[in-house]
């Protein structure tokens, strides 16, 4: 378990070195060696507050409280704006604990519905998902929902088959909510902890897509009290342009923790702070990699830590 755990300390600061060194050496360079602190320096690093994704608003609010904190301070210091940022971030982002999965219900299984836009990394986060909760000895099956794509389905039987869960899906063309309500039955019959349900990612129109995913909550809703998460899985290296995922799918589908994937050097970090905000829901889960053992479970105050690194003390 330690080294499992050094490990993926390890990659969640990989996955952010690009970001965490350009605002380290950003700030570094915009606070040493000034005796007082003035506009320009408080709008150089909301300019590189943007430049790492955090969004413009949450620049600007970031700034804003880290001016409200330097009038403690006798002059600029770089560490101290440092110190100051990371405990921010990992304010914004829920504080010292990680948001927990709600999986242990009091009538199993548990029912995780996984949304998001075709190409996001939703096929894979699932697989990825399966994977661990097999590994904390759960007993797992998924659900191939998203019935208008032959190779989505197909995908999702390949990671089925290879981190050895089983699988429920039916044929191309077939209504999603009728897969998923024999997906519930399946699952009750074999005794599972937990069901993961692939979703589509892509219709014809928005609305459609919107319609066929309220659907499928319907049957859950009505046969199982479910789902019990709806976790929307996001593109990291998509940054702003994540929003707008976000917005489609955050307005009337009971998203309960966000996924970030494909968090994994490529990305600007601070995409997260962004989406965060946009939603006010949870980050879950973030995505550091393409190994199977690449998804971690989010923890804020790690991930501030790794974000805005700040140097030790020597003594």
């Amino acid at each position: 378990m330690i080294g499992s755990i050094g490990r993926g300390l390890r990659r969640l600061k990989e996955s952010l070195v690009r970001t965490s060194g350009r605002l380290t050496t950003g700030v570094r360079s915009i606070f040493a060696g000034r005796d007082r602190f003035d506009e320009e320096m408080w709008e150089e690093l909301e300019e590189l507050l943007i430049s790492a994704d955090v969004g413009a608003v949450t620049a600007d609010e970031l700034v804003e409280e880290l001016r409200r904190r330097s009038r403690k301070w006798s002059r600029p210091d770089p560490e101290d704006v440092l110190v100051a940022l990371r405990d921010l971030v990992s304010e914004r982002l829920g504080g010292d604990e990680p948001e927990p999965l709600r999986l242990d219900v009091d009538s199993p299984p548990a029912v995780v519905l996984v949304i998001g836009v075709n190409g996001a990394g939703k096929t894979t986060t699932i697989a990825k998902l399966a994977a661990k909760l097999r590994a904390e000895g759960r007993k797992v099956l998924l659900v191939a929902g998203d019935t208008f794509r032959m190779a989505a389905m197909e995908q999702l039987a390949t990671w089925a088959e290879r981190v050895e869960v089983p699988i429920v899906k039916g044929q191309e063309g077939q209504d999603a909510a009728a897969v998923v309500f024999d997906g519930l039955e399946a699952g009750r019959s074999r005794g599972v902890d937990v069901i993961l349900v692939d979703t589509a990612g892509r219709l014809h129109t928005k609305s459609g897509l919107m319609e066929e995913l309220k659907k499928v909550r319907r049957v859950l809703e009505k046969h199982a009290g479910a789902p019990h998460e709806t976790l929307l899985v996001l593109d990291a290296t998509m940054g702003q342009n994540a929003l707008q995922q976000a917005r489609v799918f955050g307005a009337d589908l009971g998203i309960t923790g966000l996924v970030l994937a494909k968090l994994d050097g490529t990305a600007k970090g601070g995409v997260v702070l962004a989406i965060q905000r946009e939603l006010s829901v949870p980050v879950k889960l973030i995505g550091v990699g393409e190994k199977v053992d690449d998804l971690q479970v989010f923890d804020p105050k790690t991930f501030a830590s790794a974000l805005v690194p700040v140097a030790e003390p020597t003594s």
